[in-house]
């Protein structure tokens, strides 16, 4: 029972301790989906669009890292306090074996006492046995003077003897009550601890619902995570079909070329001026160019792709790594690498014009001994971005 107690009492905590962490996440929360929905009533333009998931997602992969970080003090918590349930468990045993030798004396000192009383009653039958005696004696001889001051004086033995065991009597009643007192202050003990047993018992429970509603919240996060691939999955199909057609794009500006060199062909033999091909040029140019812009287009999405899996791979890292520290520069590293592809990816987006470009260094080279800041890794994905 006070096992119950103890664990009731360890859950109240951690539910308490748990809304007072997720209060500021709850108050985020409501505020970004105020924002969302603002900004849902009004154009955004594809570059914003795209920032505000790269915020989403780096706001996602420091939640989830705040939350391992707290999950980790409260199995620590939830560890001291089972320390402190097996100490109360070793006293309240302590106490019931105390009780239980305090019990059979108790039974001891009763026996003791019926025997007591028993005796006292067969003295008190022996003194009126005797004082009839005495009476017929006085009545039947007076001879027998002597022998009944004998007897008086043997009464009086009795007597001191009966005063005597009514005064050890007396001793042990009142040891008996003092015991007695003792075993109703452990009872008042025991069942203060039960009560408090009953509600460790409603905290834990309260724990348990708490620690079901964040496991919901993460299968919700997940789900979210897989749709967000599928979309980037029919991102990549319809970048191929885009490359389809400009191969057929292509085809057909050759044939038209084919067509227009034959027509100049026949107005130059007919004897007149050729047709001027300055559409045909522009739409060459075209052409070339539209697969630059996707080719950049697939890099930003093949990026994407990388800086996705490798949160993913950060998470469950934070996920696994509960108190060792021994690989925390490893993992800052990988942060520090997934921040820099994010900040190259938003550059890549924004294309040419973007002013990351100009807040970055123009060469990336690593001097042996310094640490490599953001912009450096920034512009070196930036310099190789196949």
């Amino acid at each position: 029972m006070i096992q119950y107690a103890l664990l009731f009492g360890l859950g109240f905590l951690t539910a308490a301790f748990l809304v007072f962490l997720i209060s500021p996440a709850v108050h985020r929360r409501i505020v970004w989906y105020t924002e969302n929905r603002m900004r849902a009533t009004m154009p955004l333009s594809p570059q914003e669009v795209r920032a505000q998931k790269d915020m989403v997602r780096a706001l996602y992969a420091a939640e989830n890292a705040r939350t391992t970080q707290d999950l980790a003090r409260e199995r620590e918590k939830s560890l001291s306090l089972q320390l402190k349930h097996d100490s109360i468990a070793l006293d309240a045993g302590r106490f019931a074996s105390e009780i239980s030798a305090l019990q059979g004396q108790i039974s001891d000192m009763s026996v003791e006492a019926a025997e007591l009383r028993s005796s006292l009653r067969k003295d008190e039958n022996y003194i009126s046995q005797l004082k009839t005696n005495l009476h017929v004696s006085e009545q039947s001889n007076a001879s027998k003077d002597a022998e009944l001051e004998a007897q008086r004086g043997r009464l009086n033995k009795l007597a001191e003897q009966t005063d005597t065991l009514k005064i050890d009597l007396a001793a042990r009643v009142t040891e008996i009550e003092s015991l007695n007192f003792k075993s109703n202050a452990v009872r008042d003990e025991r069942d203060n601890l039960r009560q408090d047993v009953d509600l460790l018992q409603k905290r834990a429970r309260e724990a348990e619902q708490k620690l079901s509603q964040q496991e919901h919240m993460v299968i919700r996060l997940e789900d979210k995570a897989a749709r967000d691939t599928a979309s980037l999955a029919d991102k990549d199909t319809l970048l191929g079909r885009s490359k389809q057609e400009i191969t057929k794009l292509k085809e057909q500006v050759k044939a038209a070329n084919a067509d227009l060199r034959k027509a100049n062909r026949a107005l130059r033999s007919a004897g007149l001026p050729p047709l001027s091909d300055e559409t045909a040029a522009e739409e060459l140019a075209n052409a070339d160019t539209m697969p630059t812009e996707l080719d950049t287009a697939a890099v930003a999405a093949r990026l994407s792709d990388e800086v996705r899996k490798r949160s993913a791979v950060v998470s469950e890292q934070l996920l696994k790594a509960k108190s060792d520290s021994s690989g925390d520069g490893a993992m800052r590293e990988e942060i520090a690498g997934i921040a820099a592809s994010m900040v190259a990816l938003t550059a890549i987006n924004e294309g040419p014009t973007s002013p990351i470009r100009d807040l970055l260094p123009e060469t990336s080279e690593e001097k042996e001994g310094e640490r490599i800041n953001l912009a450096q890794r920034a512009a070196t994905i930036l310099s190789e971005p196949g």
